[in-house]
């Protein structure tokens, strides 16, 4: 390859690249053309929709043999205004939250391995900008009939105790390439996914020089032209012969990584012999020689005991247990026995696709849902054209005020006008016309296609929080809205089922790409918080030959609850609720306040904690009391139980309790 400076690579063209790799890239872009080809009737509608829920002015032609409009006159290709309907009963639909996972073990031994895994994704969805993620999928996915979720792992990302982290991110659906005629993810070939980058991210990302390269599809990242500083970088994602996942990546005719298992972790082997290279080492163990290189790795050997969170020991040597000693070393190196040998683990691959996708409402034999904008799309057409007409009509309608030509009139802008007349035939030759025309019909027909596009998608007034009429009373109002929601049902089916799997991914990677343990947040049940870590080696077992492997057969869906939980008022109004129904015990009772007063610290309402303490320290005065008020001798006939008078109306800040919530 040609050489910078700097001593970087730079691209090269087609012709300058090795047979392999130009004979590859030939087939990557054949793939890319003809998929794109077959694409781009979807990618027009795409566009299309993205312009009616902006707002556009078109206004679609009448097709010949409609009559075209009113007779002689052509119809208008703009509205004077638009009604945008798409982008109300779009924006009717969005829910802002978004379900925290629920991981299920399948066997009971397992449960404490669930629980860790599930409190750890929550705090990935709190540590990656997941709100933001959601807003954005719930204006595409109803709009474009799906998403697109890319999980990745950013090695390049380092604290001062891990390496790498889990990096989620989300795409439209124009960016992904899916393979022609094959309706799930997980059956396809090959998936291709275009990017929009500068050409320095390129160049420091894979060392790369593209300047002489220019942009292909700047409609990947949302532009309609190209940019001299932007090129479009094609990720193929594609399945190996071995079952796993391979990625090509490449820009125009420059490729920029060729990896047949990019899932699989790398180790540094010897060129010639493909033996491991030990850490440190100058030359082969095997066979001496000096050359490295770094290779796809299915195993790896421990070069020292590991701990797991329950105290267990992976021993580092075969056959050992955790309780045996090493001999004695004799030379530098350990004597050990003959049968034993390093501890050899399996490396974990995902060997699933990085993509996930949401569909709107299901569609057959289509990768992606059914859009809303596409079955409202004449409704909305009809809306722009009546209210055209009526702004039309108003436009050019006005009055005609006729009179005789000897008959002089003041022209000024005076509410009080005089006009003179000579003889009493005059008057009538005054007349007033009024040329307004009626709009009755044409907003009846608006308003008739604005309730057909809210039937169509399931939107009544209850669900858009408008007056209901037809409700005439509270439950009446319920079972409306009640109504309402199971129309739309099926989408947060959909949602939630994207969740479940977008969450079953990043396990897998975090199965396979996070070597050190990581913090994990814990919510207990009395509101307090507690720490723990994830550790994947808790994940690793061995079976009764010996032979060890990875535990991730875990169920993951969505917990529905999670909405409600998000809700810090809703929760103190329900946890409040609780203790007045007596369901953490006598509300007059100490104890049950002290556990009222946690569970609403947890939930951060304002000075809860200090008014914890404050009853914690009570209860603790109440003890000390009622033990120097025993008889002596009495301490080992047991403790009789304090008599308190405990008043709640002595505590100034929870008696404002009831008003606050």
């Amino acid at each position: 390859m040609q050489k910078k400076k700097d001593g970087k690579a730079a691209g090269q063209s087609l012709a300058e690249q090795p047979p392999k790799a130009a004979m590859k890239i030939d087939i990557w872009n054949e793939r890319l053309r003809k998929n794109e080809t077959a694409l781009a009737e979807e990618f027009a509608r795409m566009d299309q929709r993205a312009k009616l829920y902006n707002g556009t002015r078109d206004i679609e032609k009448t097709p010949a043999g409609n009559g075209g409009g009113m007779k002689g006159r052509k119809p208008p290709d703009k509205a004077s205004g638009v009604r945008n309907i798409v982008a109300e009963l779009i924006e009717a639909q969005v829910d802002s939250s978004f379900p925290l996972p629920k991981v299920t073990a399948r066997r009971e031994e397992y449960e404490g391995l669930a629980k860790t895994l599930e409190d750890y994704l929550c705090n990935e969805t709190d540590r990656q900008p997941f709100e933001k993620l959601n807003d954005m999928d719930e204006r595409i996915s109803p709009v474009q009939g799906g998403s697109v979720f890319l999980v990745e792992w950013d090695s390049e990302r380092h604290t001062h105790q891990t390496r790498g982290e889990l990096c989620v991110s989300i795409l439209h659906p124009r960016q992904v390439i899916f393979q022609n005629g094959v309706a799930d993810v997980n059956d396809m070939d090959f998936i291709i996914v275009n990017m929009g980058m500068t050409k320095k991210h390129v160049y420091a990302k894979y060392n790369v020089s593209v300047e002489n390269e220019t942009e292909s599809d700047p409609a990947s990242r949302g532009g309609t032209e190209m940019s001299d500083d932007m090129v479009t970088v094609h990720f193929g994602y594609f399945r190996n012969k071995k079952g796993g996942i391979g990625r090509f990546t490449w820009v125009n005719d420059v490729v920029l990584e060729d990896l047949e298992d990019y899932q699989a972790r790398r180790a540094k082997k010897c060129a010639d012999c493909g033996a491991e290279w030990q850490e440190g080492a100058a030359a082969c163990p095997s066979c001496g020689s000096r050359k490295a290189e770094s290779r796809s790795a299915d195993s790896f050997t421990l070069y020292e005991d590991i701990a797991r969170s329950d105290g267990s020991i992976i021993p580092q040597y075969a056959g050992m247990g955790a309780d045996q000693q090493i001999m004695p070393q004799v030379g530098g190196l350990p004597a050990m026995m003959p049968q034993m040998e390093p501890t050899r683990i399996p490396y974990y691959k995902p060997d699933v696709y990085p993509i996930v996708v949401r569909r709107n409402v299901s569609a057959w034999g289509k990768p992606l849902g059914d859009s809303d904008v596409d079955k409202i799309a004449d409704q909305q057409n009809m809306i722009k054209k009546c209210d055209t007409r009526v702004q039309e009509k108003l436009d050019t309608g006005g009055s005609v005020l006729m009179k005789s030509k000897r008959t002089k009139m003041p022209y000024h802008d005076g509410q009080f006008k005089v006009i003179e007349v000579e003889t009493p035939d005059e008057l009538s030759c005054f007349r007033l016309v009024n040329l307004q025309v009626d709009t009755g019909q044409d907003q009846a027909v608006s308003d008739s296609n604005y309730q057909q596009a809210r039937n169509i998608l399931g939107i009544t007034d209850s669900f858009q929080g408008r007056p209901d009429r037809t409700a005439t009373s509270g439950t009446a109002k319920q079972i409306a809205v009640a109504q309402s929601a199971g129309r739309l049902e099926s989408k947060r089916i959909m949602k939630n089922a994207m969740y479940a799997d977008l969450y079953a991914v990043m396990f897998r990677f975090l199965l396979a790409y996070s070597d050190e343990p990581r913090a994990v947040r814990h919510k207990n049940v009395d509101g307090s918080t507690s720490y723990s870590e994830f550790n994947k080696y808790d994940y690793l077992a061995q079976d009764d030959a010996g032979e060890w492997y990875w535990i991730d057969d875990f169920l993951f869906s969505v917990d529905n609850s999670s909405s409600l939980a998000g809700n810090r008022e809703a929760m103190w109004q329900e946890i409040r609720m609780n203790l007045q129904t007596g369901a953490f015990g006598d509300p007059a009772d100490i104890e049950t306040l002290i556990l009222f007063w946690g569970m609403m610290a947890g939930q951060h309402y304002p000075y809860a904690a200090e008014i914890k303490e404050q009853l914690e320290q009570r209860r603790q005065m109440m003890e000390q009391q009622a033990q120097m008020q025993m008889p002596p001798g009495a301490a080992g006939m047991g403790q009789p139980q304090a008599e308190t008078d405990f008043d709640m109306g002595k505590m100034d800040m929870m008696g404002g309790l009831n008003n606050a919530m």
